[in-house]
């Protein structure tokens, strides 16, 4: 009886300490499952979700808030090194007198002087943004604003109505004079002002000024349509139609409208930006007949590579959206495909 007991004594034991030691992995688990819900330890849970930029770096508001100074100054300097790069005095180095070349300030109407602020950004805020008492001044809605895009629109079109034969280029600011990239893109201008077309550019310095002093070589029209910035961007010496844009998808309706092709040199975000809305209006049947030519069959060839593996592996896009991109290094090759297409549609 007494070993009976003893026994049954240890197992009771035994089933107190496992009963003690699952209520505590319980707690444990509970403690890990619902976290206490201060605003400390909420914070520390967030931090530890969030996720990292491409280079590695932890994401917050704060990190983003840097990278975005660090963008806006590395496209401020990436322009004044192409203007440099030119032979000329960048536009922030310059005094307030007339210089040759159209140049063109931020503008100050409407501004809530609060530093360098665009109209394009004044319009993508939140509502209310700005406080109370912009929300009180009519000048600085949505509403009011809306006549300001209306009117943009109407000086475009009344500047443009006349270019029949256009074709936009595009790269990057940067593009030095002994660049290959900057010689192939003024005479790959030349070449389609000699056959009738007009050129259009962003109005900068680097490839955009290649292709206008190309157009003014060939005897063609070279159009600039120059964009609002943070920073006075400056329009190059070789545009001689000069249209000034407050809102980017203004000037990117001025892009398409007016060309029949797109050619795409080397270049960054705006490169890319306007190389996709071309691929975009063609894929969903907006346009149709115009090419879009990428230049530069080396610098292109990563992100084909990954729309072909990644892209087109998933069937995110199709087999024959590969096809609306026309690879080439050579200017005669460029200025061919686009007058060949010209033709085809006129043809009819």
């Amino acid at each position: 009886m007494a070993t009976r007991k003893r026994s049954t004594t240890r197992s009771s034991a035994k089933s107190a300490v496992s009963t003690g030691r699952a209520a505590k992995a319980t707690k444990k688990k509970s403690a890990r499952a619902i976290p206490d819900e201060t605003p400390t330890s909420r914070s520390k849970a967030v931090k530890a979700r969030s996720p990292r930029t491409a280079t590695g770096k932890r994401g917050n508001p704060a990190q983003l808030a840097a990278a975005q100074a660090e963008a806006q100054e590395g496209l401020r300097e990436r322009t004044e090194e192409g203007h440099r790069a030119a032979g000329r005095t960048p536009p922030s180095q310059k005094s307030n007198k007339r210089s040759s070349g159209a140049t063109r300030k931020v503008d100050d109407d409407l501004r809530d002087f609060i530093g360098p602020v665009t109209e394009d950004e004044k319009l993508l805020r939140a509502p209310h943004a700005g406080g109370a008492n912009q929300a009180q001044d009519f000048r600085r809605t949505d509403t009011w604003r809306v006549m300001r895009i209306m009117g943009e629109f109407i000086e475009g079109f009344d500047d443009l109505t006349t270019v029949e034969r256009g074709v936009s280029i595009f790269g990057s600011a940067r593009t030095a004079p002994d660049d290959p990239q900057y010689l192939a893109a003024q005479e790959t201008a030349r070449l389609l002002a000699l056959a009738g077309f007009s050129i259009i550019t962003g109005a900068g310095p680097g490839i955009m000024e290649a292709a206008n002093k190309g157009a003014k070589e060939g005897g063609g029209r070279s159009i600039g349509c120059n964009i609002e910035l943070p920073f006075e961007q400056g329009a190059n010496p070789y545009v001689d139609t000069l249209v000034n844009f407050r809102y980017f998808f203004v000037r990117k309706t001025m892009f398409i409208k007016y060309s029949s092709a797109f050619i795409i040199f080397p270049g960054g975000f705006g490169t890319l930006d306007e190389t996709f809305e071309a691929l975009t209006l063609i894929q969903t049947g907006k346009i149709y007949q115009f090419p879009v030519i990428l230049f530069g069959r080396h610098y292109w060839a990563g992100l084909l590579r990954w729309l072909q593996s990644r892209v087109l592996a998933e069937r995110k896009i199709s087999a024959g959206d590969m096809d609306l991109m026309l690879l080439t290094d050579d200017p005669a090759e460029a200025a061919h495909a686009v007058i060949e297409a010209y033709n085809a549609v006129n043809a009819k």
